[in-house]
């Protein structure tokens, strides 16, 4: 029978805290947790623990919570804890080469796409976005490189038609604690695979931001259906509503939408027809029923609500979209 494994786990949102409790639930000990400092939150804006320190804390683990690694007396404190192996779960710090060699069997990642596709920030959007038909995670031997590291074990999922970036992250974050806890108990026999990655088949994950939210109606229902999907919950996709041709803009987000067979000869972007199923939208091919949207200053609604309270914002015929939106714009 192999040996436990003395752990050094680093992270920090609630997906790396599952991970976290998967190894405080198993046979191996978890001798410091690393997370970054706390932060201001909310309305008071006190300082708050970001999830894995706070289950780390109810375990009474002992935690690390350094600016990054640049000092040498940072790299000094975790190389005197002598672990066995450092498992990083969306950190969010860059480890230097000499935390990466100081563990005896180095650091490891669980990254949240089936290497080497989708290295990079997002991968869990970028996946759903251009249409994969599925995803899952790999435990990776850590190097300098972004996730370029030799793949230990995958283990894959399906993308449904019905998913969001939330629903997959869910999935996710059930498949990636059993990958993570099957990984190292083979490292513990000394005896596990490292499997190089093929660089010619990468694929990079950039990060979200919010200009990348604006539904363009030239392309097609497919694609804007995607983009909806993926960027559930954060930042949503949007369009902007020009109020009667004046300045006042009013940014529309989108919450759920399907696609509908079309051989309208509308300018994409123009209503084809709007009751209590949804508005239907021209676009680049076929259209997009919008089923679900919020308005600004509102929670969100079926597109019946909507319509009761603002139908003459989505007439028959009219375009869909105003000016593009100054996403730094004050509401």
């Amino acid at each position: 029978m192999s040996q436990p494994l003395d752990i050094i786990f680093a992270g920090t949102p609630e997906f790396a805290a599952q991970h976290l409790q998967a190894l405080i639930d198993s046979k191996h000990r978890i001798i410091a947790v690393y997370c970054p400092p706390d932060k201001p939150a909310g309305r008071g804006k006190k300082l708050s623990a970001c999830a894995t320190k706070t289950l780390a804390l109810k375990h009474n683990i002992t935690v690390e919570q350094p600016e990054n690694f640049k000092e040498q007396a940072d790299q000094q404190v975790l190389l005197d804890y002598n672990a066995d192996v450092m498992v990083v779960v969306a950190y969010g710090l860059l480890l230097p080469q000499t935390i990466l060699d100081a563990p005896r069997l180095g650091c490891i990642n669980v990254h949240g796409s089936l290497l080497p596709k989708w290295r990079g920030a997002a991968p869990i959007q970028r996946s759903l976005e251009a249409g994969d038909s599925e995803t899952g995670v790999t435990i990776m031997q850590m190097d300098q490189g972004l996730d370029t590291g030799d793949m230990i074990l995958k283990s894959s999922c399906e993308i449904t038609v019905q998913d969001t970036s939330a629903t997959l992250y869910e999935k996710l974050a059930e498949l990636g604690p059993i990958a993570l806890v099957e990984t190292l108990e083979q490292m513990a026999t000394g005896v596990y695979s490292r499997e190089p990655q093929q660089n010619e088949l990468s694929s990079y994950a950039k990060k979200l931001d919010k200009a990348q939210a604006e539904l363009d109606w030239q392309q097609e229902a497919a694609v804007l259906q995607r983009k909806i999907r993926a960027y559930i919950p954060w930042p949503v996709a949007q369009f902007t509503y020009d109020e009667n041709q004046s300045d006042k803009e009013h940014r529309i987000r989108v919450w759920q939408a399907s696609i509908v067979e079309s051989d309208s000869d509308l300018q994409p972007g123009k209503i084809i027809s709007a009751d209590k199923q949804g508005i239907v939208i021209a676009t680049g091919k076929d259209a997009l029923r919008l089923e679900v949207l919020q308005i600004p200053g509102k929670k969100a609604l079926p597109a019946a609500d909507i319509l009761n309270a603002r139908a003459n914002w989505f007439v028959v015929g009219q375009l869909i979209t105003g000016a593009t939106f100054d996403l730094n714009k004050s509401k």
